[in-house]
């Protein structure tokens, strides 16, 4: 019996070792307050948004939760406004899958809200199906509907400068291809029940959301406002509810005992948001809290370029 205890306490003990040496990641150390000051978050009901946000709040921001699911949407406000004892979290609707619901949203918030200083693109999506302009889920939802709120909303954010965009990423990203043709086709969407295929164009939205941030701090360059990029750890979300349910249960203990809460997803994406003296890295990509190098095609100026041009044509900025 000793000896079994032996083994299950060096168990226990190599689990918390490895746990908060690897896998809990980081804290953001800033101690920012926010008073006055006003914070968009995407897909804020639950997760990491929703823990996001409830941080921003505690610091006394103007906090938007910009959401698909309304009831969703309003307990998360009531939960946050709660914990927080900050009445400004308020719930607008906003469904990344459609151009038409993504330019309702910036036409209400420009008309209602005096000031925008923190935009973070955090929703996210990993499924089957295409969006209502007929483009795949994942490229759609996570690149195509940030790109087009980012760039109704680059107005108020300049004139509230200094402001940051910070967009959420994944490290998956390094697995992405940049195929422009299949990318903007209206029949990439993923109508099987291939997880491949689902995780194939999640990194591809990934390394979407890297280059468009390399190119958007290009173009602001010079102004007041600052972007970045961040692989938020892997994290116990709600990402992968459209797995099926074998799938869901092979992952759940590996879930529970390794991937973060969405409290410690958060952190990276709150350090970038916050964390003073960021602005010379405006562009580049973090994860844990640090600056990380991405993979080669994350580096790439042209591909990022020819992407903005590209995603300006599909959502018809241009």
């Amino acid at each position: 019996m000793s000896a079994v205890l032996c083994l299950v306490a060096g168990a226990l003990c190599f689990y918390v070792i490895v746990y908060y040496g690897v896998f809990r990641g980081a804290r953001c150390s800033s101690s920012v307050k926010l008073n006055g000051k006003t914070a968009i978050v995407t897909g804020s009901n639950t997760g990491i948004g929703k823990a996001t946000a409830l941080d921003l709040a505690k610091r006394g921001a103007r906090v938007i939760l910009a959401c698909r699911n309304k009831d969703k949407a309003e307990a998360a406000a009531v939960d946050i406004r709660t914990e927080s004892g900050n009445n400004q979290v308020v719930f607008m609707h906003l469904d990344l899958a459609s151009f038409k619901s993504v330019r309702s949203f910036a036409e209400t918030f420009l008309k209602t809200e005096p000031r925008l200083d923190i935009l973070i693109n955090n929703a996210g999506v990993m499924g089957l199906g295409h969006t209502e302009d007929g483009f795949g889920m994942a490229f759609g939802v996570n690149h195509l509907g940030h790109f087009l709120l980012t760039n109704l909303l680059l107005e108020q954010l300049q004139q509230c400068g200094p402001s940051r965009v910070v967009t959420v990423s994944a490290l998956l990203h390094r697995f992405g291809r940049a195929d422009f043709p299949l990318l903007a086709s209206k029949n990439n969407s993923v109508s099987s029940q291939s997880t491949w295929h689902n995780v194939q164009a999640y990194c591809d939205s990934k390394l979407c959301n890297v280059l468009f941030t390399r190119e958007l701090a290009n173009r602001l360059e010079g102004t007041g406002v600052t972007c970045y990029s961040v692989h938020p750890g892997v994290v116990t979300t709600e990402l992968c509810r459209s797995m099926s349910l074998w799938q869901q249960l092979l992952l759940m203990p590996l879930a529970k005992l390794f991937f973060l809460d969405p409290e410690g997803g958060s952190q990276t994406t709150l350090h970038c948001a916050l964390q003073e003296g960021l602005e010379p890295l405006s562009g580049r990509y973090f994860s844990n809290c640090t600056l990380q190098q991405v993979g080669a095609k994350g580096r790439d100026d042209g591909l990022a370029k020819k992407l903005w041009e590209v995603s300006e044509r599909l959502t018809r900025l241009t």
